[in-house]
């Protein structure tokens, strides 16, 4: 199985987001700390907003933020909601298959039980257990040109 680049980025910006607190950032400093483009992020930061998971403020200023703590983020789900279709071969997809040995293969069975395995360590992990490297993603993340701001909020402690 291989995410999308929209799932990727989609965890991309909440590792990032969640790196640098309650701090504003903009998606040209997100598309700059991770060599991707400003273009790809717009669509995956509206995403991500509409669904609840960062908040965005417009004009001069503005920016966005993790919309609730890192804690209550999980990955599978977020995944799960980033991921167009997550039927890992034809059969799984019931109006769309045309495999000649679906009613005799066991290969479903099997791929299925893999798929469920996947998003139940996924489900078990949350945006602040991938924030536990957070010192080394600081040094990585953290642009020269970035917006100053109030200073970096421990993952999954809010200042509000």
């Amino acid at each position: 199985m291989r995410l999308t680049t929209f799932s990727d980025y989609s965890l991309r910006v909440l590792m990032y987001l969640g790196v640098h607190g309650e701090r504003l950032a903009t998606i040209g400093e997100i598309a700059r700390a991770y060599g991707v483009s400003e273009n790809h992020l717009v669509k995956v930061v509206h995403h991500l907003a509409r669904r609840g998971y960062v908040e965005t403020t417009r004009g001069k200023g503005g920016g966005m933020r993790l919309a609730r703590p890192p804690r209550n983020i999980n990955v599978g789900e977020v995944l799960r909601e980033t991921e167009e279709s997550l039927a890992l071969v034809e059969c799984f997809d019931r109006a769309r298959s045309h495999c000649r040995i679906e009613s005799a293969c066991a290969l479903k069975g099997v791929l299925a039980r893999g798929l469920a395995a996947f998003f139940a360590a996924l489900d078990d992990c949350t945006l602040a257990d991938l924030l536990v490297t957070r010192p080394r993603l600081v040094r990585m993340l953290v642009l020269s040109d970035a917006r100053p701001g109030r200073g970096l909020a421990r993952p999954g402690h809010s200042r509000r």
